[in-house]
């Protein structure tokens, strides 16, 4: 089990990841996971950019596991820290939106992606209780994105819409619809 963000094209970012077991939490699995990840996530910068969330697919573990932790140090409503195993997404708004997308795994490629305002989350933590926690904005967003990631789909495969990173001075989501 690596700590560093897997190529692209590793199978475990393309297939639906594996629950975790019972086993897996007595035995230790649970925990040296979710830290490798978040060593993953802590040593991620491209060009000034920093990541708030990563799913076990990305370090190539093929587990329901993702972990939100945001890096970035300017952003006015912070992030809640937290880790999401098994997650289940019970509920979801009617109302979505075009919103702008990035990926720890597809570097240098933005888009924009329909995804739903609100979700409800149930997951286990890593301790193994049960949660639930709605979002809305950001956190609905990443919820979303990171759910993809534990059923084999990067946000290039919803685009509607995918550029360079070059050329996002040039576009606005306007432009998507």
């Amino acid at each position: 089990m690596s700590a560093k963000l897997v190529a692209e094209n590793h199978f475990a970012l393309h297939t639906i990841s594996e629950d975790i077991t019972p086993e897996e939490f007595a035995d230790g699995t649970v925990k040296k996971l979710v830290s490798k990840m978040r060593e993953a996530l802590r040593s991620y910068n491209a060009d000034g950019f920093v990541g708030v969330a990563i799913a076990a697919p990305q370090i190539g573990v093929a587990k329901r596991v993702f972990v939100v932790e945001d890096q970035s140090k300017d952003r006015d409503d912070s992030l809640p820290s937290l880790v999401a195993i098994n997650p289940k997404l019970v509920k979801l708004s009617r109302t979505a939106a075009l919103l702008g997308e990035g990926c720890l795994s597809v570097p240098l490629r933005y888009g924009a992606v329909k995804r739903h305002k609100k979700v409800t989350l149930r997951a286990l933590d890593e301790n193994g209780e049960e949660y639930e926690r709605g979002a809305t904005g950001l956190l609905a967003q990443i919820f979303q994105h990171e759910f993809d990631h534990l059923d084999g789909t990067l946000f290039i495969d919803r685009a509607e819409k995918v550029w360079h990173k070059d050329e996002l001075d040039k576009v606005s989501l306007r432009e998507a619809e």
